[in-house]
């Protein structure tokens, strides 16, 4: 028994080994570094057309952000999609602030020479697209916030700290990319509902689906090159913004059971900024889980309407 018990962990532990190989020649790949004046930013710069900045969530880099524009608007985009800071080969600055990070955006748009993008936050990302559009407001054509972990003044953003809960958060202190890793494999339900989905939902998915809340989990690997920009996400100094001063055409989509409660955030923001559209599923969690295609031709519907959606795309699904 302690010989099968020792051979089952050594091909474990290289099973480990391998992925963990392949998915940290994966991020090593596929992007630059921008030597701005902020400090070196890591980006990528993929397709043609109309310029869309993606900017990833919590356990994110610049890998999350272009598959994230894939799935929420599709082709005929220029996608830039910057690591936030502290994510993968973005290092964390002296001022981390959502504010500098808005500034950090604006100037790799510069650097791009992007004179404007459509902006796309997605949940803790939501917090410098905010701010880049406050900030920068020239440089933003159209805002889209998807699951905006922002400012609320009567529920905020929050976090079940359970005992799965428990568990993740010590692999992500830990920087633990083994646990991350087992936990995956032996028990993803524990994972799932940590990126904010219940579980049962994802088990009543179809297939793609299914498949689609895994990719995501199994992309946070490798979590140590992620750990320093979680750690920042994860404390945040969230506080009323003047939302009000938003003149960029805006929509904002939640879902009502996320279990990172960005509802109310969403609610707030919705009604802060004048003529933003608020779109809300009652179930899908915090990935949208279920509403994909319902997402895209929401955010597709929009960017039409703003005249920001290439014409030879308009009639795709």
């Amino acid at each position: 028994m302690l010989i099968a018990m020792a051979t089952a962990s050594g091909l474990a532990f290289l099973l480990y080994r391998n992925e963990l190989g392949r998915l940290r020649d994966a991020v090593g790949r596929g992007s630059r570094v921008a030597n701005l004046d902020i400090g070196p930013i890591e980006y990528a710069d993929n397709g043609a057309g109309i310029p869309l900045l993606s900017i990833h969530g919590a356990g994110g880099g610049f890998d999350q952000g272009l598959a994230l524009a894939a799935d929420l608007v599709g082709e005929g985009f220029r996608v830039v999609a910057p690591s936030r800071f502290g994510y993968l080969r973005t290092p964390v600055p002296q001022d981390r602030s959502a504010a500098a990070q808005g500034d950090a955006h604006g100037a790799l748009l510069s650097e791009l020479n992007i004179p404007k993008a459509v902006v796309v936050g997605v949940s803790a990302g939501a917090r410098s697209a905010v701010e880049l559009t406050l900030r920068h407001s020239d440089r933003v054509a159209a805002l889209i916030l998807v699951v905006p972990a922002l400012y609320s003044p009567t529920s905020p953003v929050s976090i079940d700290v359970g005992r799965g809960n428990k568990f993740a958060f010590w692999a992500v202190n830990a920087g633990g990319d083994f646990a991350w890793w087992a936990a995956e494999t032996i028990a993803p339900s524990i994972l799932i509902r940590f990126v904010g989905v219940r579980p049962a939902l994802v088990a009543a998915a179809p297939q793609a689906e299914q498949d689609r809340v895994m990719s995501f989990i199994r992309d946070i690997e490798p979590l140590s090159l992620r750990f320093p920009g979680i750690n920042i996400d994860s404390a945040p100094e969230l506080h009323e913004l003047p939302l009000e001063h938003i003149t960029a055409p805006t929509i904002i989509i939640s879902a009502r059971d996320d279990l990172f409660n960005t509802l109310p955030a969403a609610e707030f923001a919705a009604a802060k900024i004048q003529g933003a559209r608020l779109v809300v599923y009652d179930t899908g969690g915090h990935l949208l889980v279920g509403q994909a295609q319902q997402v895209r031709k929401a955010i597709r519907m929009f960017l039409a309407g703003a005249g920001l959606i290439p014409s030879s795309n308009r009639m795709k699904p």
